[in-house]
């Protein structure tokens, strides 16, 4: 079917003002946010509403065209990037705060809300939503429940699926399933809504979800403790988490990063300089009580030439606009490709040495920045040489295997790690991923080539 016989045959079922056609309009479609993929879509559908979703992928179906969905384009895996021939779903339209509800202390949502957005909502209203990816200010609600994403609050507040109380999502066949509610406690039937969190839009679509929110913490301190080297930053936060001290975030910034992000975003930030930093946030609503904490780490803080603490909001912002900024900076300099290995806690002293060792091994510029506290690590490389990244990346899995890793903490697998996944799964995990996948979509139209290999992708994955 070609591009025009498509539109005339969705121009039944959906409106004609949420079908994009226009060749000069379907670029953006094409690609997220990872290097050197792009694909453009036959045709891209901005939906409203669920019942336009269920429509369009009842036509998919029939017709076996290939669907993926799409949330704001900040994926790092190609999980976004659609196979030839193939429907993009965008719910950039879906965007509507429902309902926050301060009595259930829940928030309804579509899936295409921002989730700064969300986060600003809700806590005008005195209530917090945890997950803050890096990508917060153009990333979906959608998104985030599709690859199960984090963010610096993981470490004492848990990730996406630890707040979806409720979930709609579209089946490949049309069909509508609606999953949990408002309640705490459900016991009713197998538990459905943790099979789509980080399913990466393999086996359904989400169009809404039902939040759990939290007290918007009353006072917060950041601290930045500055090391003259990895080994001494690492002991440190080791230290911290062995000493009951769960902070909100613990990240690690090497220095090199830094620099790139005063460069690209034109500003000196006022902390002292150092080749690894720590950037500590502790909350809550006792500020006494958070002094002490603080205290207590800068007193685990063996080998840091200072403890920089920010507790004004203005000091705060500077020092996080810094670390999300890292992510941009890095790529103004070129081709940026990104690698998101977690590995348990107790084994980052042993991780986080050896990938620079790889780094060296190859002749590759390593730069470090990420999760540290839950043993999360982002690990980039700008612009190189595509054969020794290649090497480079299958001897980080194996390192990550070998110490009980996992080759994504937040990423996802989508395309660029779906052939790695056996790196850590056994092939009877794998092929229990594939039954479901098919019992759930048996014509493999649904996001093909992504998570795991499918037979039918052989006809709707063609990359």
């Amino acid at each position: 079917m070609d591009r025009d016989q498509l539109v005339g045959e969705l121009e039944r079922v959906i409106p004609k003002e949420a079908i994009v056609s226009d060749p000069d309009l379907l670029e953006k479609y094409g690609h997220d946010e990872t290097p050197d993929l792009y694909r453009e879509p036959l045709l891209v559908v901005r939906p409203k509403t669920t019942g336009e979703i269920s429509s369009i992928m009842a036509f998919a179906n029939r017709e076996g065209i290939p669907v993926v969905p799409r949330g704001g384009g900040t994926g790092l895996a190609g999980g976004a990037v659609p196979p030839e021939g193939s429907i993009v779903i965008s719910t950039e339209r879906m965007d509507r705060i429902m309902e926050i509800d301060p009595v259930n202390m829940v928030a309804v949502v579509q899936a295409g809300v921002i989730t700064g957005k969300l986060a600003e909502a809700v806590e005008k209203e005195g209530l917090f939503y945890p997950p803050d990816p890096a990508s917060l200010d153009a990333c979906t609600i959608g998104g985030n429940i599709a690859t199960g994403a984090g963010g610096a609050n993981t470490l004492r507040f848990g990730t996406t699926k630890d707040y979806l109380l409720g979930l709609t999502t579209v089946l490949a066949d049309g069909r509508v399933l609606r999953l949990g509610g408002k309640n705490v406690k459900d016991a009713t039937g197998y538990k459905l809504i943790p099979l789509f969190c980080g399913s990466e839009g393999t086996l359904g679509i989400i169009t809404e979800a039902i939040l759990r929110l939290l007290p918007l913490p009353r006072k917060r301190i950041d601290l930045l403790l500055p090391f003259p080297d990895l080994h001494l930053a690492v002991g440190c936060a080791v230290s911290i988490l062995r000493a009951d001290i769960v902070p909100t975030a613990l990240e690690m910034m090497e220095e090199r990063a830094i620099s790139y992000v005063e460069t690209y975003l034109k500003k000196k930030f006022p902390f002292p300089k150092a080749p690894v930093l720590l950037l500590i946030r502790v909350d809550g609503d006792d500020e006494k009580a958070l002094m002490e904490k603080a205290e207590r780490i800068s007193d685990l803080a063996e080998g840091a030439i200072d403890c920089f603490v920010a507790q004004s909001p203005s000091e705060q912002r500077r020092v996080w606009e810094a670390r999300r900024a890292i992510s941009d900076a890095l790529k103004s300099k070129g081709k940026l490709y990104h690698e998101d290995i977690v590995v348990p806690r107790g084994r980052i002293p042993d991780f986080v040495p050896s990938i620079h060792e790889l780094g060296q091994n190859y002749n590759l510029e390593v730069i470090l920045y990420g999760h540290l506290g839950d043993g999360n690590i982002h690990i980039n490389l700008i612009e190189p040489d595509p054969e020794r990244l290649s090497l480079f990346r299958c001897d980080l899995y194996r390192r990550a295997k070998e110490l009980g890793g996992r080759i994504s903490g937040e990423h996802g697998i989508g395309l660029i790690k779906r052939d790695y996944l056996n790196y850590c799964l056994d092939p009877e995990v794998i092929e229990t991923m594939r039954v479901i996948k098919e019992a759930l979509d048996p014509k493999g139209i649904l996001n093909p080539g992504k998570v795991l290999f499918f037979d039918q992708d052989k006809t709707n994955g063609r990359f």
